[in-house]
């Protein structure tokens, strides 16, 4: 586990509230046998981008567009991706440097990506455009640039992706910068690690002061404590929220009072810590996409997910109450806090010869094969989903209603925990108590 900063990705903030879903681009979910496999090529590009003016009329400062190419489904194989840019809408607003990936013509370039990734593997970014304000641009100027595509591959042969721009703004303020830093490396629970931070404004004006921002996950802990800070729980997250009166300067730096440092609780697993950071006094960041880093700080750890079936009896005609459960023995806690998705979920076989006629809260009916079923009661399963976090020492119980329809001696039907898109958990040492029986009579 191979801690990694990542920027752009979901906020912890988020998971103090409602959890969001996904934020990655949807994946395309093989098709149907009788349906034809379809792909789709998307451009990566920012939607907007700041540039500053120069400082006490300096040289502006560049700024880099990473530009990308992917597309959707991996059972195809996309290459000679091209991607045509058109900055004919910055004359008078900003100047461009080409990359060698690009082969430039009056305000055209066409650059090369020769391997094509999916969403979701790969780099994304594949070609960095440098562009800075002209000459003479004063504050306010916009301009735009447009991009498209083709790639070879795909059903057809060739695909083509839907046009996108990125709209160029000069402007004039400060553009504070979380600097990326090597990461932490795999921990140790126990364990105290110290987080490297340091922030410069990048812009050509002051920040007079700014906030900072952090949120630790559960297995997280604060070490170091700042007087500037306020601190808060809400499970899972912790949340501290740092006003400073420094004035940064353009081209000054800040690090904090002492090295930030976090605990490595015993019940840690793959934790997220972030940051973020904005300017004071009501000022306008020129650009955001610098102003938060997520550190992703993986631990050796472990968690046993186990369930517990149940044992029940009636005569024909009987309706009895089985109650299964779930159960985190730990030692670690388990969290999807980049998809909000259920940790895991708890199936139930419904037995032999009974009726469910009462459905516990949280849980919904499906056929055997795990297709629709209409209304709520007399479905063969049911799944039971987990939140999107269970704790080192969760327990979930599921009570059942059942009617004996036909006693069957003996009859029992399945109780697994499963996870939400992969087979077993690589996190369980012991997978023989992710499964047990409901059985009757």
């Amino acid at each position: 586990m191979r801690p990694d900063s990542v920027r752009r990705a979901l906020r912890l903030g988020a998971c103090a509230g409602a959890m969001a879903g996904l934020l990655t681009v949807g994946l395309a979910l093989p098709a149907a046998a009788d349906e034809p496999e379809t792909d789709q090529l998307w451009i990566s590009a920012p939607y907007e981008q700041g540039l500053p003016l120069g400082t006490d009329g300096g040289e502006p400062q560049a700024r880099t567009l990473d530009l990308g190419m992917h597309h959707e489904n991996s059972n195809f194989t996309v290459t000679d991706g091209r991607l045509t840019v058109d900055v004919s809408g910055l004359a008078g607003v900003a100047e461009v440097t080409w990359p060698d990936t690009c082969t430039p013509s009056g305000t055209t370039a066409v650059c090369v990506v020769p391997d094509v990734p999916v969403v979701g593997e790969g780099d994304h970014e594949q070609i960095q455009l440098e562009v800075r304000a002209a000459d003479g641009a004063t504050g306010g100027a916009r301009g735009r640039i447009t991009y498209e595509a083709t790639a070879t591959g795909g059903p057809d042969g060739v695909l083509v992706a839907e046009s996108s721009a990125t709209t160029l703004t000069v402007a004039s303020g400060p553009d504070l910068s979380i600097r990326d830093e090597a990461p932490v490396g795999e921990t140790e629970p126990g364990t105290t690690e110290t987080i490297p931070f340091a922030l410069s404004n990048k812009g050509n004006e002051a920040a007079n002061g700014f906030t900072l921002t952090m949120y630790a996950s559960y297995g997280l802990d604060f070490v170091s404590t700042y007087p500037e800070c306020e601190y808060a729980d809400v499970v899972p997250v912790a949340h501290a929220t740092c006003t400073f009166d420094e004035v940064l300067a353009p081209g000054e730096s800040f690090e904090l009072p002492e090295p930030l440092k976090v605990a490595i609780e015993e019940h840690a697993f793959n934790e997220r810590l972030d940051l973020s950071v904005e300017p004071g006094g009501g000022a306008t960041d020129l650009w955001n996409d610098d102003n938060y880093v997520a550190l992703q700080i993986g631990a050796a750890n472990t968690a046993d997910f186990a369930v517990r079936g149940a044992a029940v009896s009636g005569a024909a005609g009987d309706t009895v109450t089985a109650r299964i459960a779930f159960r985190n023995k730990g030692p670690a806690w388990v969290g999807n806090l980049g998809s909000g998705e259920p940790v895991a979920s708890v199936d139930l076989r419904v037995p032999e010869g009974t009726t469910v006629t009462g459905v516990p809260s949280g849980c919904y009916p499906l056929t055997l094969d795990g297709g629709y079923f209409p209304g709520s009661t007399g479905a063969p399963r049911y799944v039971c989903n987990l939140p999107y976090w269970v704790s080192e020492s969760a327990k979930r119980t599921y009570a059942f209603k059942l009617r004996v329809d036909v006693v069957v001696p003996g009859a029992s039907g399945a109780v697994v925990v499963r996870p939400e898109r992969e087979d077993g958990f690589p996190f369980d040492p012991d997978g023989s108590n992710n499964s047990a029986r409901l059985v009757v009579n």
